[in-house]
């Protein structure tokens, strides 16, 4: 039998010397003010992200540009991308639904504005929306995500709020290939198309960017990967955001479903696809801490990543809700002191958290890294059952560490109890979506989806419940190795080193 060596941090508490998997190890060169800024801000830092949640407010309508992948929807609960909301709020109403968010979920910590349009493009409704929760709910920190070109004009104003976490929304930093993007952009009361528009669109992205990081404002990138247009050119805009002052590069997935009625998906322009996401993440790594657990959420969502329970906080229900804010306000203090105490655990962890091979002495090759799929419902542990996960988290294991490396989302299984076995199509859909995977971790799983599951190459495991993910993954790639790895994985798609 061979032995494992299973390691955790080092003696200073940092990484492995590969590096390590989450955003909050990858933040620890950081100064202890920004770490402090991040550390229970679920889109900023991989960790919180499994504990605290956010909520978005819909007040911002317009926008100012047009992008190719962009179709700003209204009344439409059944999609989960970006610039889609079932109510667009006022102010007074966007202030009182946060506050009822605010006193129900005691784990939402940050509330931000991302659309429909652009928030900087409707600055009135915008600033008043934070004016009023600045003074209302001091204890949670605003956000606002902006395409940019408005940007540079609001830096002032932005820094008299509550607000030190900054979204800009950078696809290029070349007109030509701005040009495929954003057919035209609205500036100085005209519109401007083509090649002269996208041109002032990056001077004034980048304009703006170098402002907010001098002033101290924290500036998380995101860019949307378009096969064909800007795939290869987004490394190129990585190391010059981060030459910039940015500290978070989120790359994304084009979304262009025909139905959703946006340019690229009428023209049939397709999406990455898992394997290509990733290699473009990691190369873009090396100049930048990337962001893997975006969920590219709607603009009114709320609740933990990966959910959303807009539906609970309607207007019409939040008009009925008697608040206390402040008696709210204690309870959700002392859940997030909790929460942190937890985080910080998990985060010092000298445990089982990565595995290494390197002392293996009857190993003749160099093992190759695996992916997991993870079912889990928060708190940094597997706690979901396998019908009832609406998203997998993917985690790459290897001689080295065990990394976070994005999800994948699929249609529900089942809907409670253990029979579970009617939905063969969907769990079809499942095992392609899993596709590379070779084991995937859960706390239950019924027969009918474990022999598939078997069946496609795809180990199932519910040995692990409650434990937290990276130690489970851990263990797992450690019994895969010992009874000897196969060179290829059987699905055949390779798990990048």
């Amino acid at each position: 039998m061979m032995e494992l060596t299973v390691i955790g941090q080092n003696a200073e508490g940092g990484c492995s010397s590969s590096g390590c998997g989450s955003s909050g190890d990858q933040l620890s060169h950081l100064p202890d003010h920004i770490r402090d800024k991040v550390k229970d801000h679920p889109c900023y830092s991989e960790d919180a992200h499994h504990h605290f949640a956010r909520m978005h407010v819909a007040v911002a309508p317009a926008c100012n540009i047009q992008c190719h992948y962009c179709n700003r929807k209204y009344d439409c609960s059944n999609e989960s991308r970006p610039g889609v909301v079932s109510e667009l709020l006022t102010p007074d109403q966007a202030v009182k639904k946060a506050m009822a968010v605010a006193a129900n979920i005691p784990q939402m910590t940050v509330l931000g504005i991302a659309g429909p349009g652009d928030p900087l493009a409707n600055p009135e409704r915008t600033f008043e929306t934070f004016r009023q929760l600045t003074e209302k709910a001091p204890d949670i920190k605003l956000c606002v995500s902006t395409n940019g070109l408005s940007l540079p004009e609001q830096v002032d104003e932005l820094c008299k709020h509550n607000i030190d976490h900054v979204t800009i929304t950078i696809n290029c930093v070349d007109p030509d290939v701005g040009a495929k993007i954003y057919p035209w952009i609205f500036w100085n009361n005209r519109r401007i198309h083509g090649r002269k528009g996208a041109k002032i669109l990056i001077e004034q992205q980048q304009k703006g960017l170098q402002m907010l990081t001098e002033r101290g404002i924290l500036v998380k990138v995101n860019s949307v990967m378009i096969p064909g247009v800007n795939d290869e050119h987004l490394e190129a805009v990585s190391k010059i955001v981060k030459e910039k002052g940015a500290f978070l590069h989120n790359v994304m997935p084009l979304i262009a479903e025909e139905e959703h009625g946006t340019f690229y998906g009428v023209m049939g322009q397709r999406g990455p696809t898992h394997d290509e996401l990733q290699a473009l993440q990691d190369k873009c790594a090396g100049d930048m801490n990337m962001m893997r657990h975006c969920r590219q959420c709607r603009a009114d969502a709320v609740g933990m990543l990966g959910e959303d329970r807009g539906d609970e906080f309607t207007m019409d229900k939040v008009e009925e809700m008697q608040i206390d804010y402040e008696a709210a306000m204690e309870k959700r203090a002392a859940y997030q002191e909790a929460a942190l105490a937890t985080l910080e655990a998990q985060r010092s962890n000298t445990g089982e958290a990565f595995v290494s091979l390197s002392s293996i002495k009857t190993l003749k090759r160099e093992t190759r890294p695996v992916l997991i799929a993870v079912a889990t419902s928060g708190g940094g542990v597997i706690n979901q059952h396998f019908g009832h996960a609406r998203e997998f988290l993917i985690y790459e294991a290897s001689m080295t560490d065990v990394r976070f490396i994005g999800h994948r989302k699929v249609d529900l299984y089942c809907s409670g109890g253990d029979s579970c076995g009617d939905a063969e199509t969907t769990l079809q859909k499942i095992i392609r979506t899993l596709d590379g995977c070779e084991a995937v971790l859960c706390s239950k799983i019924g027969y009918e989806p474990w022999g598939q599951l078997e069946d496609a190459g795809i180990q199932p495991n519910g040995e692990h419940a409650m434990e937290p993910i990276e130690d489970a993954v851990a263990a797992v790639y450690a019994e895969m190795v010992e009874k000897g790895l196969p060179d290829v994985a059987k699905t055949g798609i390779r798990a990048s080193a």
